[in-house]
């Protein structure tokens, strides 16, 4: 090196340390701050005394929806902030210290014309009865959706000119309260009722409902003395018949029901939002509250009291997909006894060995596969035709933080982790990582690993278990699921099927290049399986004829 190379590199360093220290290093620029801000309130005409809950707000580019309902896992713009004892008139302000996502930061939002909308997520304060307090929003029969949540209060949208880097201050009134949900009318073929849980109540120190949506078969009315099949479909909350039953003659499942080949079943779709999610998983946990025992000791005993069902196991089956895969394989595992089978679709993690790309025991963190000299983002969702990557784990856990901090988003890992997870001091669950940070916290895992790991719970009481679910497992799933819930299926299957399972309880079948929802049976030749599987599982005294008229 010459002296003259040798000065010039001195005098660089000497460069770059002191603008750096000034604040203004020429390779990494300092983002200016922006100015603008956002000035949200709620007047006195909306709500009566103080508030307690979070504040949205929705920016985006698409007119045809209001922005409140354009909200989903990519976009558009949302940000959140928490507020308590709200007064009428007080503003709560969004600005450049608020988290946001996709866009982290309002100062790195694009200049240009948007539409902008508010949204007051009202909080309810809950007294539990294993002493701790906590603020939740309290389910209004929409499940768990803030957006159309009743009572929950809304803003006109703005179409305004935005620019971070200029000084504005926008303020918006939210002024128009979210009606009460309509629930449908019963028909001739639909029932629906809900029930005060006394067990939910009394846990959660608050009012705490379950509900059902009934699909009759044809014939109900006319036949009397017959006793019908009973099948459960779990998944996130809905208020629309099973299966999306219409007596219309569009609705192309209408005919498939009435139709002579199609087994008569009675079909119940259950509800059981809690104040963490759209539904509970329909297991107890120390955070949600007992929702098994409410389910099967509650809910389940009036419909059978209510409607003409064959209260017996074989003839109790299960089926959902995704949250109701799930709910319906574990249900099956947990009460061997009381259900028949089940068929679950694109389960959530039956193995936590993968948890939408997390390995939760052998990870050190949620966010990155670490490697011997480098790290890689570790992926969330895909696309199941060429396998691109639509959303990274950190991108999806930050997106759940600005739905809600302390795992009150209403979103799919905080609700695992509030099902699955051990209780925390505060009275929330205690996470399996840090969502900023994505440090995984190997206690927590081991927790859920005890508890709720399915595969791992299997292997744990295979002796107890294998006799009672012979020919009852039967699980579906796309090879290329978007949210990998292929490979927990995966696992499970390499122990049921390995040498220690003297058993036949399973039946596997996979989609090739299929993704998330991929189901290989309309919903007719569904029903038949479902019929063959009880007549040749029924006692030899139960009549399997009567409920198979024409």
């Amino acid at each position: 090196m010459t002296r003259f190379q040798k000065n010039s590199h001195f005098i660089l360093i000497l460069v770059l340390s002191l603008t750096y220290l000034l604040g203004t290093n020429p390779l990494y620029p300092k983002i200016p701050e922006t100015k603008l801000r956002f000035k949200i309130s709620c007047l006195e005409s909306s709500h009566k005394g103080p508030l307690t809950g979070r504040m949205f707000l929705i920016i985006t580019k698409k007119e045809k929806r209001e922005p409140r309902f354009q909200v989903s896992r990519t976009a558009p713009q949302l940000f959140g902030i928490n507020f308590e004892n709200l007064q009428p008139g007080e503003e709560v302000t969004i600005d450049q210290t608020t988290l946001g996502y996709p866009i982290n930061n309002l100062q790195n939002l694009p200049p240009d014309e948007y539409y902008v909308q508010a949204v007051l997520n009202k909080y309810t304060r809950f007294e539990r009865s294993d002493g701790h307090v906590v603020w939740m929003h309290m389910d209004q029969w929409e499940g768990q959706r803030w957006n159309r949540s009743p009572g929950n209060i809304y803003s006109e949208v703005k179409k305004l000119n935005l620019d971070p880097q200029k000084d504005q201050t926008i303020r918006i009134q939210v002024t128009h309260v979210i009606p009460p949900v309509e629930i449908p009318p019963d028909t001739k073929w639909v029932k629906r009722f809900k029930i005060k849980s006394s067990r939910l109540s009394e846990f959660w120190g608050h009012p705490i409902y379950l509900g059902a949506t009934i699909l009759l078969p044809k014939g109900y009315q006319e036949h009397p003395k017959v006793q019908y099949p009973t099948l459960y479909i779990h998944g996130h909350f809905s208020l629309r018949a099973p299966f999306r039953f219409k007596e219309d003659e569009k609705n192309e499942f209408y005919y498939q029901w009435i139709s002579p080949e199609c087994p008569r079943f009675i079909v119940v779709r259950i509800q059981h939002p809690t104040p963490y999610y759209d539904d509970s998983y329909a297991v107890n946990s120390v955070n949600n509250g007992p929702y098994g025992d409410a389910i099967h000791k509650e809910l389940i005993p009036e419909i059978e009291k209510q409607f003409r069902v064959i209260p017996q196991s074989y003839a109790r089956l299960l089926t959902g997909g995704s949250t109701g895969g799930w709910i319906s394989f574990a249900l099956q595992v947990l009460h061997p006894d009381f259900y028949g089978g089940t068929w679950s679709f694109a389960p959530d993690p039956l193995d936590f060995r993968n948890v939408e790309g997390i390995n939760i025991y052998l990870d050190k963190n949620a966010f990155y596969k670490h490697h011997d000299w480098y790290k890689v983002p570790t992926p969330n969702t895909r696309k199941p035709e060429t396998g691109e990557i639509i959303l990274t784990s950190k991108q999806r856990n930050t997106m759940e933080l600005v739905h809600g901090t302390q795992g009150r988003s209403g979103q799919q890992l905080d609700i695992w982790s509030a099902v699955f997870g051990p209780l925390g001091e505060d009275g929330y669950f205690k996470p399996l990582f840090d969502k900023q940070t994505g440090r995984i916290d190997s206690e927590v895992a081991n927790y859920w690993k005890e508890n709720y790991d399915m595969r791992y719970y299997l292997e744990a009481h295979w002796d107890e278990l294998g006799p009672k679910l012979v020919d009852k497992l039967h699980l579906f799933c796309g090879r290329m699921d978007h949210f990998y819930l292929n490979v927990g299926v995966y696992h499970l299957e390499e122990f049921l099927k390995s040498k220690k399972n003297p058993f036949r309880v399973s039946h596997f079948r996979y989609g090739d290049k299929e993704g998330h929802g991929w189901h290989p049976y309309t919903t007719s030749e569904l029903l038949q399986v479902m019929a063959e599987h009880i007549t040749q599982h029924a006692p030899p005294n139960a009549d399997t004829k009567n409920w198979k008229y024409k």
